[in-house]
């Protein structure tokens, strides 16, 4: 292997990066559709699956407490190892956060093309995973690995929660404030990065902290509805859990923040097929209220560990929105 380290652009290996890399929601939902995957002879209490697309799996194991359970990996989406590491980490975990748990203990999940990569570099990799989980004060134990043609990395994730404080997809109400905890704009930053190499510290940073604060937050608040927003983007994710809590969703669009340099990536074309199909998928659910093309593919972004989208106001977070009584589609701009 004669690839020197500090020179190796990873996102070159791959053919999508970090989220966007996700298969489509339309085509997920349409193969998941026919599958009945809760038992009601396992053990313990199945209380989130995948009825409406939660974040993680929740069962209730004793009557103050239950397991949260995950598991998210994808391509490099930055080319600095270290950063995919902490990135792909940070994402993990997120989907502990977005139910209102408290990671445990994560395995690795890696995937290397040892004839092409230098084995140094996944190390690399790793060492940012093992910083960000111990950030987060969750256990790191091992974890599996397969030599495969595409470098990708990732975590499983267990954790724990209080059954009865939980944040559900399917806990809208009318009358909730939408708040957003992270500015949108990385996939398209990403996106830019993958195809000129410049480096946005804005973006590492967004993607690398962690959701716990947000987390706890909303919990404190008495809130009861989350997501993250993650590769399906803000329609995305707002569209099912507004489909999910039998409400419309309505966005102040000029409320919703971006990161610096987001606009500008969307004009000069740096935007993901998996932003587009994003935007395909909930058009025939959107109320677009007017608003151009541009703004449209910000809001489908997908975006690589976004932030939680939280039905009820955090102090200090910006409300983009809020629930109402459903009144024809699931989304509405305004």
């Amino acid at each position: 292997m004669t690839h020197r380290t500090e020179t190796v652009r990873l996102t070159q290996y791959a053919h999508g990066g970090g989220c966007a890399c996700k298969i489509p929601p339309g085509e997920l939902e349409a193969v998941l559709a026919n599958l009945h995957l809760r038992d009601p002879g396992a053990t313990g209490e199945l209380i989130i699956g995948l009825d409406d697309g939660d974040d993680a799996a929740v069962v209730r194991i004793a009557g103050d407490r239950a397991i949260v359970a995950t598991a998210d990996f994808f391509t490099p989406v930055v080319d600095d190892p270290y950063d995919w590491g902490r990135i792909a980490a940070a994402n993990a975990l997120s989907d502990v956060y977005a139910v209102g748990g408290e990671p445990l203990v994560a395995v690795n999940l890696l995937g290397w093309p040892r004839e092409k990569l230098p084995l140094e570099l996944a190390k690399e990799v790793l060492r940012g995973g093992l910083d960000v989980a111990r950030a987060a004060a969750c256990h790191v134990a091992g974890g599996h690995s397969v030599d495969d043609p595409e470098p990708k990395y990732g975590m499983a994730v267990t954790g724990l929660a209080d059954p009865e404080r939980l944040l559900r997809i399917d806990g809208g109400r009318p009358g909730l404030p939408i708040t957003l905890t992270k500015p949108l704009g990385i996939g398209v930053l990403n996106t830019r990065h993958k195809a000129t190499a410049e480096v946005f510290p804005q973006a590492i940073a967004a993607m690398t902290a962690l959701n716990r604060d947000a987390s706890r937050a909303a919990l404190a608040a008495g809130a009861g509805c989350a997501t993250d927003v993650t590769g399906f983007g803000l329609l995305g994710h707002l569209y099912k859990l507004a489909r999910a809590s039998g409400v419309t969703a309505v966005v102040d669009v000029a409320a919703v923040p971006y990161l610096e340099g987001a606009r500008e990536a969307v004009r000069d074309g740096y935007v993901s097929g998996g932003t587009r199909r994003n935007l395909d998928w909930v058009r025939p659910w959107l109320d677009p209220g007017g608003f151009g093309e541009d703004d449209l593919l910000l809001l489908a972004d997908a975006q690589t560990s976004g932030g939680l989208l939280v039905a009820g106001e955090i102090p200090g977070v910006p409300v983009i929105g809020e629930l109402v009584p459903l009144d024809g589609p699931h989304l509405r701009l305004r």
